[in-house]
């Protein structure tokens, strides 16, 4: 009894401090997504209460992602407000067939070149879209046009223009990350479970409303059903269009990808259950199909809030049920303390979120695998900021791709010759497959056939049956006229796991 006292206590605490962190995160992300801060918020209730019923990551706690931001908000210039719900309603539902059909390791299997070069761009894109938005000014239509434009809006913020609150808003979105930064430096250890995004946004809320700063705060309605959008017949026939397709597949392969991510990482974190991706995988799915219905945010399992659950004590899913029921209350019964938030505070917590996401700790992670993996990288990121999300991400896709396709067709053949001894050495290094048997081929009838030739496999990671046929052949055919070929075939046969068939073939031959 004692024992399920303590832990329905550890778990409430958990819900608290994760409810305070996911509360200005799910309006700021909402915004940053162009989208009213309400519908953030309702994605949050619904990632709580529904998604963590059914969530295989028990400790997770799902919500509206940074990740998603860039995506949403061109679909919704693009596709108008409307029409986004139906997207993620069918981008829910391929989520919740992928996890019933077991599907959820291979989201895990996507390049981490491209995801953290993805988490940078998006980053970037934030930082950039939210610097103007912090001073109450206008994003531009483009990553690049935002980049362009923050030298003219610092112009603002310092020199406003008659009538203009740019200053005053700037003043609020720079004590809001200043609240921030010196809260995670100094913070007492006794109140280490307070974010530094909530104190950023008290200290900004509570300096308007002592100034009685005249600037933007946000919008919450009285009744929140008034804001959401449910799907229409013209809605699903946009539908059929090829850009709606697929900004469909991407929210679903990005969400998936990143909630699989976050739940290894939380997997990590903690020593009890481990998580069920296919399970988690599908009650995602269920959560965005739920938020599709009422036009609201898409939703993944967030690294963020899971971890301060984690990092609170939290024992069971219980938590992150209840700080969707707090989001919940709190909307509901006290809609008007979210409206003396100002607008300039949630832009500064996406600030600094988006700075967050450029990890370059994750830059010195690719290094260690050679040059390729941080090209891809940088080309995704460049990509992203340069065009558009999809762009970028394809990008990183097809270079993948192309690292994969040349790996597996890279081979080195290096002879060594001996003329004083009648012998010659070979290294293969790499794999070797028909697409590189004409240069094996060459190497072999370069060698005088009388000669001695060993041959060196310490470096060669793959062989297929038509090189070894080649081997085998020319290792009878030289044992005819003098000479000989020395390999280690059992070793082989042991690293390349050969069919029964041709390992007698090769006892034959050795």
């Amino acid at each position: 009894m004692k024992s399920d006292v303590k832990t329905f206590t550890s778990d409430l605490v958990s819900s608290l401090v994760v409810f305070l962190v996911a509360l200005p995160l799910c309006m700021g992300i909402a915004i940053a997504s162009g989208m009213p801060p309400a519908l953030g918020l309702a994605t949050g209730v619904i990632g709580g209460i529904i998604v963590g019923t059914l969530s295989g990551s028990p400790l997770q706690v799902s919500g509206p992602a940074a990740g998603l931001a860039v995506i949403v908000f061109e679909a919704v210039r693009e596709f108008g407000p409307a029409n986004i719900g139906t997207i993620l309603l069918f981008a829910g539902a391929i989520q919740l067939l992928a996890g019933r059909f077991k599907l959820g390791q291979w989201f895990r299997a996507i390049s981490p070149a491209v995801v953290y070069g993805m988490l940078a761009g998006i980053g970037i894109l934030i930082m950039a879209g939210q610097f103007h938005a912090m001073i109450d000014d206008k994003p531009r239509a483009s990553g690049i046009g935002n980049i362009a434009a923050i030298p003219q809006a610092i112009y603002k913020a310092v020199f406003p223009l008659e009538g203009m609150a740019h200053h005053l808003a700037a003043g609020i979105g720079v004590l809001t990350l200043v609240s921030i930064l010196l809260w995670n430096k100094f913070r007492p250890k006794a109140m280490k479970v307070i974010p530094g995004s909530l104190i950023g946004v008290v200290a900004g809320t509570a300096a308007v409303a002592a100034l009685h700063l005249d600037i933007k705060h946000v919008e919450i309605p009285a009744n929140l059903w008034s804001v959401f959008v449910f799907p229409t017949q013209e809605s699903l026939h946009r539908l059929l269009e090829p850009r709606a397709l697929i900004t469909m597949f991407t929210i679903a392969l990005i969400a998936s990808a990143e909630t699989l991510l976050s739940t290894a990482a939380i997997d990590r974190m903690h020593s009890g259950p481990r998580a069920d991706y296919d399970k988690e995988l599908a009650a995602k799915g269920v959560g965005n199909m739920l938020c599709g219905l009422i036009g609201a945010l898409p939703m993944t399992g967030v690294i963020v809030r899971s971890s301060a659950n984690v990092q609170a004590g939290a024992k069971t899913r219980r938590s992150a049920i209840l700080h969707g029921i707090w989001l919940l209350a709190l909307v509901l019964a006290f809609p008007g303390v979210l409206r003396l938030i100002p607008m300039a505070s949630l832009a500064g917590i996406l600030v600094f979120t988006g700075f967050k996401l450029i990890n370059l700790e994750h830059l010195a992670k690719l290094k260690h695998y050679g040059f390729m993996p941080v090209f891809i990288y940088a080309a995704t990121v460049i990509g992203i900021v340069a065009v558009d999300l999809l762009t970028g991400v394809a990008i990183g896709f097809g270079l993948t791709i192309v690292q994969i396709l040349w790996n597996a067709t890279r081979f080195h053949v290096d002879v060594i010759h001996n003329p004083s001894r009648n012998r010659a050495d070979i290294e293969l290094k790499g794999l070797a497959t028909f697409l590189r048997l004409p240069k094996l081929a060459q190497a072999l009838d370069g060698i005088p056939a009388s000669s001695t030739i060993h041959i060196h496999i310490q470096e060669l990671y793959h062989i297929d049956h038509t090189c070894l046929d080649l081997l085998k052949a020319s290792a009878e055919q030289r044992e005819c006229q003098g000479g000989l070929i020395e390999v280690h075939w059992e070793e082989l046969v042991h690293r390349y796991h050969l069919h029964h068939g041709v390992r007698a073939r090769l006892d034959e031959a050795a």
